[in-house]
């Protein structure tokens, strides 16, 4: 067996939940996409995200012990594809790239909103400007990105803490609303928001709260990572979700009205509790979160772009194109160039078609790693060392039916979309990938993993040779 590159074990809990967080920017989530939440389960918004968050912890388990189990910078498609075979690895990739694409466009659309206290810009010509703007700086070096978003990530909790603080100085209604949830009705009338509106809701929470997983791609660097990926996912999640749960309380308790709610106009609330000076200031941090948030992604999904290329997923010009690194800032220029400029091309499309297409994607790839949990503990891998959830099997199968079932409340439009997209990469499966298996999309596990790629999850593992194939982590976005 020939030696090959690894990557160094030097990050620890804290600098990986950082790195993470980074990754999650979940002031962006706070301020773009809760505020359709609002529109759609008025004060049932906060209740929704919670129950989602439950949801959340299961999905951490299953990310924690697949993570310590196939330690892959490859993520989701690398530990599903190992485990249940290429195929699904392959739809699990595809359904990674849909979010890869079209979360960046989404979070993006919001800049001009809050901008708006300082400059009037078309929202949607300004959202592709900031994703061009964070394409140019994904193709610099990642040094000066690590400070500059650090930065702005400490102005993303300022700004929710402010939020939260006028929010909760401001209480017009009693905490009832939270459990007992209502929604506009119109003519200052209410309604009582349902059960079955709230499961619909789920998808876009998952949504929101998504990211945490990120940090399975940091297990080839990690300092102990049995221990460490376990904490850093988990970690990540309460922190996240706190971020964004605790304004969005706040939020709903402190708003003057349930149309006012609806709206969503957080800007203008904030201004109404406060003064013009304290909401031009909250805009302009979630502003600069939006950026912080766009140049994040498009950093880290490039390199699940350029992780694919080394694992062969595309055509072979293609591939030698996507995994080509540039030696004056060592960035895989054609992956971001490939992340950037249809991500700014995707802000001229409708927001409520982006993120419900987006919400079926992140429920559906969960449904795939709950799947991958539920077979990782038979046949040889059962033996391996790894982080161990608690109560196996029966979460990875409660996880699943739930998952399913929120799958089963979304609008027909979205799932059509989101099944023509996994159809049409069946396909290709089926007509380039599967005839060159022994060339094409071989999924590369390092050494510490020693499941070969395809291997499913009943059969033996055998040792494989190390590749830095999958060597293309999210941390380099932090």
């Amino acid at each position: 067996m020939t030696n090959t590159p690894q990557l160094t074990r030097s990050i620890g809990v804290v600098g990986g939940t950082l790195l993470t967080l980074s990754c999650l920017t979940p002031a962006s989530s706070l301020f773009v996409i809760v505020p359709d939440s609002f529109a759609g389960l008025g004060t049932g918004t906060a209740l929704t995200i919670a129950v989602a968050g439950l949801l959340c912890v299961g999905v951490a388990f299953a990310y924690s012990e697949l993570g310590t189990l196939i330690p892959s910078s490859g993520g989701e498609y690398a530990m599903v594809g190992t485990l249940m075979g290429r195929l699904a690895g392959w739809l699990v990739f595809v359904l990674s790239l849909i979010v890869v694409m079209i979360v960046p466009p989404i979070i993006a659309l919001g800049t001009a909103d809050y901008l708006a206290p300082v400059i009037r810009l078309d929202p949607q010509y300004t959202a592709a400007g900031v994703l061009l703007l964070a394409t140019v700086m994904g193709l610099l070096d990642l040094r000066a990105n690590a400070w500059l978003t650090g930065i702005f990530l400490v102005l993303e909790i300022v700004a929710c803490a402010v939020v939260a603080f006028l929010g909760f100085s401001h209480t017009r209604r009693p905490a009832s609303v939270l459990v007992q949830p209502v929604i506009d009705a119109g003519n200052g009338q209410s309604t009582a928001v349902t059960a079955g509106l709230i499961v619909t809701g789920l998808a876009s929470a998952l949504f929101i709260l998504q990211g945490f997983s990120t940090a399975v791609y940091l297990a080839e660097e990690m300092e102990n990572p049995r221990r460490n990926v376990s904490r850093t996912v988990l970690w990540t999640l309460a922190i996240g979700a706190a971020v964004v749960l605790v304004p969005v309380v706040a939020i709903t308790l402190g708003a003057p009205d349930l149309e006012t709610l609806g709206a969503g106009d957080i800007a203008g609330m904030v201004r109404e509790w406060s003064n013009s000076g304290t909401g031009v200031f909250v805009s302009l941090c979630i502003a600069l979160a939006i950026v912080n948030a766009a140049i994040v992604m498009v950093i880290q999904n490039s390199r699940v772009v350029f992780a694919s290329a080394r694992d062969a997923a595309w055509p072979t010009a293609v591939n030698r194109v996507f995994s080509h690194v540039g030696r004056r800032f060592g960035s895989p220029w054609a992956a971001t160039l490939a992340v950037g400029v249809p991500g700014a091309a995707l802000c001229f499309v409708r927001l409520d078609t982006l993120s419900e297409v987006t919400g079926v994607a992140v429920a559906a790839m969960y449904a795939f790693v709950a799947l991958g949990a539920l077979v990782a503990r038979r046949g040889a891998l059962k033996h391996r060392m790894a982080w161990r959830m608690p109560l196996w099997p029966a979460l990875p199968v409660l996880l699943i039916a739930v998952l399913v079932w929120v799958l089963g409340r979304q609008s027909t439009r979205s799932l059509v979309i989101t099944g023509a997209i996994v159809a049409v990469a069946g396909l290709y499966w089926v007509c380039y990938l599967r005839p060159r298996q022994d060339t094409h999309w071989v999924i590369s596990v390092p050494e510490d993993g020693r499941a070969p790629a395809g291997t499913s999850a009943g059969q033996p593992a055998e040792a494989s040779p190390a590749s830095s194939a999958d060597a293309a982590p999210a941390s380099t976005s932090g």
